[in-house]
Order: structure tokens, then sequence, then C-alpha cells
């Protein structure tokens, strides 16, 4: 029974990866900002996967001694951690020249900062599980912010930059060591943040809701929002034993926008 550690796991992409892994019979750490909303995540994983193991932590994924408290109550939970999906992420808007300091930096927390505390922090437990011959894995979820520039959100593909740079680096360094680490970059996703991006649309420009919608989708040739599940089931390929040789890819899940 492998033991996955899912950050950003109440909602959205994280809360999709979560139930694919319960599918397949995994024991599942949850960490997200929300207990309440992580306890009703395992709630539901329960109902729909009976018998499976799920494990609750709040955490800051920004914080350092937020994330190591995480990973200690996960790990004396569930035991050694040998696969990591760092989905946890922010995405505000801002032009260039009125993003501060503060905006930033968030930014960079959040979606850089806080996979490597994570990697850091499970580091320990995912090489002693590649040198025991387990398939140990990284998955970090960055963006199609990462392979390409984005107007007005500066600050967030930065980040996401760094995310597949982190990636690429790690995966290099642990090649022999039993992990692989790869990212997994999905377009525009049916999530609270694409929600919540297309309400500023509406706000800011006094676009119709479906007209923000169409204006997100325009460079994805297939005209459509990714689903959770798409990127979810990319992540379970990546962490299974037909993906044993890739390593350091960035595959994007976006209908062919960077092609």
């Amino acid at each position: 029974m492998r033991h996955v550690w899912v950050t950003g796991a109440g909602r959205g992409i994280g809360a999709a990866i979560a139930l694919a892994f319960a599918r397949q019979g995994a024991a599942l750490s949850l960490s997200g900002r929300n207990i309440e909303t992580l306890h009703a995540q395992a709630a539901q994983l329960q109902s729909l996967c009976p018998g499976v193991k799920v494990h609750c932590s709040a955490m800051d994924v920004s914080d350092a001694h937020s994330v190591a408290a995480a990973w200690k109550s996960n790990h004396t939970a569930l035991g050694c951690v040998e696969v990591l999906v760092n989905n946890a992420g922010q995405a505000l808007s801002q032009p260039f020249a009125k993003t501060d300091m503060a905006l930033w930096q968030q930014m960079l927390n959040v979606n850089l900062t806080g996979s490597y505390l994570c990697i850091q922090a499970a580091l320990p437990d995912l090489l002693a599980a590649g040198a025991s011959g387990k398939a140990a894995r990284i998955v970090n979820i960055a963006s199609t912010a990462g392979l390409k520039g984005y107007a007005y959100v500066s600050a967030y593909t930065a980040a996401k930059h760094g995310v597949i740079g982190l990636t690429r680096s790690l995966a290099m360094e642990l090649a022999k060591k039993g992990v692989t680490v790869n990212a997994v970059c999905p377009g525009f996703t049916e999530t609270d943040i694409v929600r919540d991006s297309i309400a500023n649309i509406v706000a800011k420009t006094g676009q119709t809701e479906h007209q923000a919608r169409e204006a997100l989708v325009l460079h994805n040739p297939q005209k459509k929002m990714i689903q959770p599940d798409e990127v979810a089931h990319t992540v379970l390929w990546l962490c299974s034993s037909a993906a044993a040789s890739v390593n350091g890819q960035s595959i994007a899940v976006d209908g062919g926008e960077t092609m």
C-alpha cells in the first residue's frame, strides 16, 4: 500500500488526484489550509473507496515549520511517504506595474517555495523508498504558465517557471536514487482558481461570464476547460511502473495550447 502525500488536497485538482490514488488502494495524507475541508474530502474518499486509509494535516505550504509539522504528522500516521504530489498553489493577477513586493513574494512563497519545503520534508522518506526498490515519485503540479508567458500574472508565471526549473534540476540529482521527478502543466482547469479568475475578469472588464470563459480557452485548440480528473490521471500514470523511465519532464495537459 503506497503512502501518497497530496498538498492542496481539499478540492479541485488535489481532490481529483486524491480520489484517483484512493481508487488504486493507496494510503493518503491530505494537506491544506482548511482542516474542515480536508476532513470532508476524507469522508467522501472513504465513502467512495471503503477501507482506504486517509490522514489529514492542516498546513500552510509557505511556512517551513507548518510543513515540517504536517510531514511529521503524516509520517507518524501512515509511515514512509513514497509519493509526493505538490499541488498546492495560488494565482493572483495584476498588471506588472501594479504588482507590489507583497504580491510578488506571496506568489513565490506559495507556488515555488512551498514545493521546495514539501520536497525537503519528504525527501528522506522518498530516498529510503527508492533505496528499497519502491517506485518513489515527486510530481509537481505546475501550469502552462510554467511553459509560456501570460499577461497580468507575471509573479505567478515566474513562480511556475521556477517550479519547472526545480523539477529538472532535482530529476538530475535523484536519477540514480530510485526517485523520479516530473511536472504536470495543466491549462485553464475547471477549479476554484479559474472560477475566481473568471469573476475577476467580469468585474474588471464588464464581460459576461461566458465571454470571460471563452477568452481563457481561446488559445486551447480544443476550446474547452481541462477537467481535474484529466490532470489526476496524468499524475497517476507518472507514478506507475509504466513511467519508470520518465524523469525531468513537464507534461502539458492543455488541449495542445503549448505545442
